[in-house]
């Protein structure tokens, strides 16, 4: 049973239908359609998050020096859902690729002395990795006017500025390529796609099976299923219900809810001015997901420029949830982290609640820092989604707050839950496939399971990190069948 219809639960289903089709799936979604909420295309950055352009996975350290071991892993990891949407693609269970993913560039832009100087140094350790070599460097006004014109004009000659690019960078429609995904396995035979069904009770039955209680909320009928694995897939309604599983796993978790908003234009003489994704530095105290960023999106076929995100406080776990959910998900178990948790994090409270009542006029002048040229009635706001992040218990029984994502399982397999946020959608098949190395251990071993998943993905089981020539292989094939070169 995949309880979500977004972007995970559907990787799971095609990866799953794909190693064994005599499954029987069902997919339970509280909406009355599918990729509605994180995965629509307005409730994330549609960035195929590769590290490319997202300085804050390439923290500066102590020593003055630059880390980038979390760009390379993501970097990799984006590789592998390349690697799986160009199978689908191929096989035909994927409509013409730019139905969801256009090739957009990927740019990091920094001004002032000290962020000049650091992303020189980024750009000479990542661009010596195989993962990066196409990566460019510049500090010269007239190329930066060819890369980026909107950001450069106007802006003052005398101040510092620099920026990199990746060309086969993308911008990725997953609310576009989740439909796309449903639609192919509802025409397969024993799937089952349930709508406007929450899910109201889930307990494990003494013979490890799962009881699961759905309600249909057009009709009021409840429906009673059984399943021998769950995942819950649910965005940010994944902790309420891995806590009501009761499984022993789900000891100390809690979440911390983070809204976001997006500054938006669709003026056609604005728009195809601007043909990339450019990330600066966030400001001091701000989580991950309020990297800022001008971008060009593609949602639903249709293009537009975005600035943000624009962080905010909410007490909400899902942009169509309840102000009860987050104090509906203290437990005692977890209690005590969450309590330590906002305790150590009253700056960054403070910082999303300044973000909360920021005016229209505050976002724009934040926008100028990118768009010197900006005029505020070019721009409307537009609410994106809600992200989760992880709060998590630590060996003193404390709490610790993480931006990454996280999967947690239960020990017998038989279910799995996907909590966080960022880089979510973009490494979605690289967390399905550890979901089903987790929970489907002994079958993942055969012969079968084995070949059929270096059928979808070429390079599993081996490093993209490590192997260049691997990457070289890989890399050729998914930038050429997805329409990025």
């Amino acid at each position: 049973m995949l309880v979500g219809g977004g972007v995970m639960s559907a990787t799971l289903g095609m990866m799953l239908r794909q190693l064994d089709p005599s499954l029987d799936i069902v997919m339970v979604e509280r909406l009355d359609h599918v990729a509605h909420e994180s995965t629509d295309g307005w409730n994330n950055a549609g960035t195929g998050h590769a590290g490319y352009c997202e300085l804050n996975y390439t923290p500066e350290t102590d020593d003055g020096d630059v880390a980038i071991e979390r760009a390379l892993q993501i970097n990799a990891q984006f590789e592998v859902s390349l690697q799986f949407w160009s199978h689908l693609v191929e096989q035909g269970m994927l409509p013409d690729p730019k139905s969801f993913i256009n090739r957009t560039p990927h740019q990091s832009f920094v001004w002032g002395e000290k962020d000049v100087a650091f992303l020189k140094r980024r750009y000479e350790k990542l661009s010596s990795h195989h993962l990066f070599r196409e990566m460019e460097y510049t500090e010269s006004p007239e190329e930066l006017e060819t890369w980026m014109p909107l950001v450069v004009n106007h802006r003052d000659p005398m101040q510092s500025v620099a920026a990199t690019r990746i060309k086969h960078g993308s911008d990725v429609d997953f609310g576009s390529l989740t439909r796309s995904m449903v639609k192919y396995l509802e025409s397969q035979p024993n799937f089952e796609l349930m709508l406007s069904c929450p899910v109201h009770y889930i307990d494990q039955r003494d013979n490890g099976r799962w009881k699961v209680r759905v309600k249909n909320q057009k009709t009021g009928e409840l429906t009673k299923l059984e399943a021998g694995f769950v995942f819950l897939g649910a965005g940010g309604g994944a902790l309420p219900l891995l806590q009501k599983s009761g499984i022993e796993e789900a000891r100390g978790y809690g979440g911390f809810p983070v809204s976001g908003q997006w500054l938006v234009c669709g003026k056609p003489d604005i728009v195809e001015k601007h043909h990339s994704k450019v990330y600066g530095k966030a400001p001091i105290g701000a989580p991950p997901m309020s990297v800022p960023h001008l971008d060009t999106r593609i949602i639903n076929g249709e293009p537009a420029l975005l600035f943000g995100p624009f962080a905010g406080f909410t007490t909400r776990f899902l942009k169509q949830g309840s102000v009860f959910d987050l104090f509906g998900s203290v437990k005692p178990t977890n209690l005590k982290p969450m309590l330590s948790v906002s305790k150590s994090n009253m700056d960054l409270t403070r910082y999303l609640i300044g973000e909360v009542f920021q005016s229209h006029g505050d976002r724009v002048s934040s926008l100028r820092n990118f768009f010197p040229d900006a005029r505020e009635d070019d721009w409307k706001l537009q609410m994106a989604g809600q992200r989760v992040q992880i709060i998590k218990q630590t060996s003193d029984g404390g709490g610790k707050l993480e931006f990454g994502t996280e999967i947690v399982a239960a020990k017998d397999g038989t279910l799995a839950a996907l909590l966080g946020a960022s880089p979510g959608a973009s490494t979605a098949a690289n967390a399905m496939i550890n979901v089903l190395e987790r929970c489907f251990p002994e079958s993942m071993k055969t012969p079968e399971w084995q070949e059929r998943m270096k059928t979808l993905v070429p390079s599993y089981g081996q490093s993209l990190v490590e192997n260049e020539a691997l990457l070289n292989e890989v890399r050729e094939r998914t930038l050429s069948t997805l329409k990025l070169n």
